[in-house]
């Protein structure tokens, strides 16, 4: 069954600086608040043109930055999503939260995500079988197979933490192969990570913003 498309909104073409604009309006008007964020290389040059071009105009002492999911290196790695956030917004006065087996993730004013080829978001992979109702808001898991260029143990918020917002974003980066696999998600197509969390995020009502 496929998912109705009245809380998504899409903006085809985006680049950094757009996206950038985007959050700059919604994290200034909120004022404060937990954000969720998500790694690779998608998120890092707009949180740069962020600070670039509206760090000025956001109260980051009023925010709590979250990482979506974190490989289990140290936060000088180079692969420590949790070390780049830190870098990059605890300089603005952000506080930044690395994820803990045993910490209890708030109720975030926005979940921002990225999506692989093979539908996962964060660190839930296929593999992994994440759930809707999983009674755990982080895990620590193993993705099989590995990604060759981070091959780590992570850990990651799960679908419960990640849809527990007032909203979600998503950037897709300009892929074609993502953008089928979201779109095969909002179809009912497949039952991937994506789609799993698409299907939560319908029956909380929470909108979606797919910048493509």
């Amino acid at each position: 069954m496929g998912l109705s498309m009245r809380d998504i909104t899409r903006i085809e073409g985006a680049d950094s600086a757009k996206v950038a604009d985007w959050l700059a309006e919604r994290l200034s008007a909120a004022g404060g608040g937990a954000i969720t964020i998500p790694g690779g290389s998608t998120p890092f040059p707009i949180l740069a043109d962020l600070i670039a071009r509206h760090g000025g105009a956001i109260d980051w002492a009023g925010w709590q930055v979250w990482p979506n999911d974190d490989r289990i290196v140290p936060e000088d790695h180079e692969a420590s999503n949790t070390g780049k956030i830190r870098a990059l917004l605890e300089p603005a006065g952000a506080r930044i939260v690395a994820l803990a087996e045993d910490a209890e993730p708030p109720h975030f004013a926005l979940t921002w995500l990225g999506m692989g080829p093979d539908g996962h978001i964060a660190s839930l992979f296929p593999n992994t079988d994440p759930q809707a109702d999983d009674p755990q808001a982080i895990r620590r898991l193993t993705p099989d197979p590995l990604p060759p260029h981070a091959p780590f143990d992570r850990i990651t918020l799960t679908i419960p933490a990640l849809v527990d917002t007032q909203a979600i974003l998503f950037t897709l980066g300009g892929a074609a192969d993502k953008r089928a696999v979201f779109d095969g998600a909002l179809r009912g197509e497949h039952d991937l990570p994506i789609a799993r969390l698409l299907r939560a995020a319908h029956q909380r009502g929470i909108p979606v913003t797919v910048f493509t």
